[in-house]
């Protein structure tokens, strides 16, 4: 604790002697000037403080220029710093490294600008300093913020490698006890305390802009995120559509594959309807030659009876014999009109079995009406058969035939079966289809609205893509004033004796003016527009050559 305190005081008297000493040498000072070698001393020192002791392969390694490698990664603007470092010729040791960074960063004005960015990132100085070490506690921002006064010097170093290597870093006191002696000249502290006051005001100006730049930085992280989300988001639904777009390819696929099974089946339908049409047509063919044939057998029977009568005639003698066999003749008639019975009673059933056939298949139809005008004929053949078997015992055979015509109508009603069995097998195949195509609408459906969806997303991160470019724009705008007022130094009015601009000596008349902006002094001719600056709430005088530079960033901004 005590070890903090005595280094941050005399990194203070060293500070403020490096001050006083530019004021008086004209802000310009040289590597062999003493109290900047002795404030390079104390800088290594103040790094060195509660630094961890790292093994390597070497041995073990205790140097300050591993926090300051961090720099390179956190602030992209020192990579020229690090790269003329490694360009110095005879730089072999990483103390000489760590040196020639001091030495570079101050030439550049930057020294602050790169420390305070590894204060910011305390997390990562956990890694090199102690918990209790300087540059960790609040003694490091403290050194951090005096380091700002320091961007008013002009420091024209030589370095060398070896030199840097070699150099034996011990705190001379005899500067800071000089230093301490009571000082009767007011005109150099009045000229401290105008510096300080300066000082103190670009800090506040750099609190502010800081402030506003972290929580522009806030913000834009934000909408990052947001944007990286609705990316992803927007990627599922691509993904989404993809696949339903993949399901429907092969939803098409599979409702052609079974419209093409349907047609085949169709086909093959229609071609079994057709060689069944065909069998249908020669099994008639067959049954009309057999009715042809019976037509013939009754022709010759009527033939035989006419001739049986006139042997009855003849053969009266015989009569009574007869009598007895017409008994017998009468007997087997009975039975067989029974048998008639019979027959006309599975003919009604075979009728009704054909109209039940031709209310169901319609292609069945002509053949049902052909069959029953068929029928029909039989009824009257089997009349006319009747009145033959009266007479004659050989009409028996008519049974068999009959049985095969019987036969033949149960083998046509499995067959109409067969045919309705398929009717209803593609009928479920209409069904199913309809319900593919139902599918297929709903899916068509679902593509439309995620279609929607991608579109109102897709507006969603146009709108934040134009946020995000304004605000990088604002944010663009705030560094350069940054860096304006970082760079320009406020100029005092005893150090001007004519206008910058038009080079016009200042008198009475020939007021001096200050830009707000750069902190120069010109005339009031050259300095008499007005802006407004991030800085001050109201317009303020700017000099022509700002308002000029400042007019052209406020037009690009707009376009």
């Amino acid at each position: 604790m005590d070890e903090r305190a005595n280094l941050m005081n005399m990194m203070k008297l060293s500070i403020k002697v490096l001050i006083q000493s530019a004021l008086n040498l004209g802000r310009s000072l040289d590597s062999e000037y003493p109290p900047l070698q002795q404030f390079f001393v104390l800088m290594e020192h103040c790094l060195k403080h509660g630094l961890k002791v790292k093994k390597t392969f070497m041995g073990y390694n205790k140097s300050f220029f591993g926090p300051l490698e961090l720099v390179e990664k956190l602030s992209p603007e020192s990579s020229d710093l690090f790269a003329n470092i490694k360009n110095l010729p005879g730089l072999k040791t990483a103390v000489g490294k760590g040196r020639a960074w001091l030495h570079l960063a101050l030439m550049q004005k930057k020294l602050a600008d790169y420390l305070q960015v590894l204060i910011d990132h305390k997390d990562l100085l956990s890694e090199f300093y102690e918990h209790d070490a300087l540059m960790v506690e609040e003694e490091g921002a403290v050194i951090v913020g005096l380091l700002v006064g320091l961007n008013m010097i002009d420091a024209n170093l030589c370095l060398k490698g070896e030199d840097l290597d070699s150099q034996v870093g011990v705190i001379d006191f005899s500067f800071y006890l000089k230093d301490m002696q009571p000082n009767d000249n007011d005109k150099q502290a009045d000229e401290i305390v105008a510096v300080l006051d300066q000082k103190h005001y670009v800090e506040e100006i750099n609190r502010h802009l800081s402030c506003t730049v972290g929580d522009l930085q806030a913000k834009v992280d934000s909408l990052e995120k947001t944007n990286s989300k609705l990316n992803e988001e927007l990627i599922a639904v691509k993904d989404r559509i993809i696949s339903l777009q993949e399901e429907h390819n092969q939803l098409l696929k599979e409702s052609e594959l079974v419209r093409k099974k349907s047609e085949r089946c169709v086909e093959t339908n229609i071609q079994d309807t057709k060689v069944e049409l065909e069998t249908y047509k020669q099994s008639r063919q067959g049954l009309d030659e057999m009715y042809n044939e019976i037509w013939k057998q009754l022709r010759a029977e009527k033939q035989a009876r006419m001739e049986l009568e006139k042997e009855l005639e003849l053969q009266v003698g015989m009569k009574t014999e007869m009598e007895v066999a017409m008994k017998l003749l009468e007997k087997d008639i009975h039975e067989k009109q029974d048998n008639l019975v019979v027959l006309r009673k599975q003919l009604d059933d075979v009728k009704a079995i054909n109209l039940q056939m031709c209310q169901k298949v319609i292609d069945a139809e002509t053949a049902s009406h052909k069959k029953n005008e068929i029928v029909t004929l039989l009824q009257e053949k089997s009349g006319q058969m009747i009145s033959a078997a009266k007479e004659m015992e050989e009409s028996v055979d008519l049974e068999q035939d009959l049985k095969f015509k019987k036969e033949n109508q149960n083998n046509l009603h499995g067959e109409l079966q067969k045919e309705k069995d398929t009717v209803n097998c593609l009928r479920n195949q209409l069904k199913q289809v309809s319900n593919v195509q139902k599918d297929f609408e709903k899916l068509q459906l679902e593509k439309r609205q995620l279609q929607r969806l991608c579109e109102e997303q897709e507006q969603a991160l146009q709108e934040m893509g134009q946020h995000l470019s304004q605000s990088k724009m604002k944010m663009e705008d705030i560094k350069e004033v940054n860096k304006a007022l970082k760079g320009h130094s406020w100029l005092k009015d005893d150090e001007a004796t004519e206008c910058k601009q038009c080079n016009k000596e200042f008198s009475i008349s020939r007021r001096k003016h200050h830009c707000r902006n750069c902190g120069d002094i010109f005339c009031n001719t050259c300095s008499s527009n007005e802006l407004s600056l991030p800085s001050y709430p109201k317009p303020v005088r700017v000099c022509d050559t700002c308002h000029n530079l400042l007019l052209q960033r406020c037009s690009s901004n707009s376009s």
